[in-house]
């Protein structure tokens, strides 16, 4: 489960769910016309809001954000759990709704006053959560402002160029050479054709042009796939926000770009990334 995949429209998800869950603790319903010192019930106290506002809601909103965060999301019925889940939120909204519009039922609470029983607290704002809820798990897919990453991804430490060994390692300047920078090792004669107390002449790579490009580390900003360097149009795995890629190679528009477990594709959509 990656948390930095989750979207800022699941944080509005996760927000609401909040508030239904405090919602559900206060007034069902209210009456100017209600018995002195009769206590008005909360949402758990109605099994049909208590099952089609308050858990639908809350089911609903952690099947979504579960479903954002797994790599590989299970099915269920053939749906994705963000499908069934964006599903229940609009069922528990279209439920809090019409207990809003019929408060009647709980007539019987308050005897025989003529005046009939208002929606409480507890109920307008489980109302206003599970429609935010809704609203938010419909439409984050499809308003960019939403799909943005909840979680800032990490700022990574100043990359080594694509193959440069780690610090210290064989070739690192600051590493003890054996002999000494410039000295044969004791009993080690003068290799023919070097000068006296120079290293061995080694064939310089080419440097490459000014324009040429250089490896970077980048993040996307929502999940996107990657292809085959071979063209093929099945990826071979998913980018994911808040993880850092290193890009190796330029193809026109398109990055070449390696997984941290070493394996190489085409991003072909580079939108929006974010360079490290």
């Amino acid at each position: 489960m990656n948390i930095r995949s989750l979207t800022r429209g699941d944080g509005v998800v996760i927000g609401a769910a909040v508030l239904l869950f405090i919602a559900s603790f206060l007034d069902f319903y209210s009456s100017d016309g209600a018995p002195e010192g009769l206590e008005m019930p909360s949402l758990w106290g109605s099994g049909p809001v208590l099952m089609g506002v308050v858990l639908a809601g809350v089911v609903g909103a952690a099947l979504v954000v579960v479903g954002r965060a797994l790599t590989q999301t299970p099915k269920v019925a053939g749906l994705e759990l963000g499908q069934v889940g964006a599903a229940l939120t609009v069922f528990a909204a279209w439920s809090a709704l019409g207990n809003i519009f019929d408060p009647a039922s709980a007539n019987n609470n308050f005897g025989s006053s003529s005046d009939g029983p208002d929606a409480g607290i507890g109920l307008i704002l489980a109302l206003v959560a599970t429609l935010l809820m809704a609203a938010a798990a419909l439409a984050t897919p499809l308003v960019p402002a939403l799909k943005g990453a909840l979680l800032p991804a990490p700022r990574p430490a100043a990359p080594q160029p694509y193959g440069a060994q780690p610090p210290g390692g064989y070739g690192y300047p600051g590493a003890q050479q054996p002999g000494g920078y410039g000295h044969p090792q004791p009993g080690q004669p003068q290799q023919a054709g070097q000068p006296f107390g120079g290293q061995p002449q080694q064939a310089q790579a080419p440097q490459p042009p000014a324009g040429d490009f250089s490896p970077f580390w980048f993040a996307v900003p929502v999940p996107r796939p990657l292809f085959a360097e071979d063209g093929s149009p099945t990826p071979i795995a998913e980018l994911a926000p808040g993880t850092w890629y290193l890009a190796v190679e330029q193809r026109g528009a398109a990055l070449v770009a390696q997984t941290q477990d070493g394996r190489r594709g085409v991003l072909q959509d580079t939108s929006g990334i974010q360079r490290g």
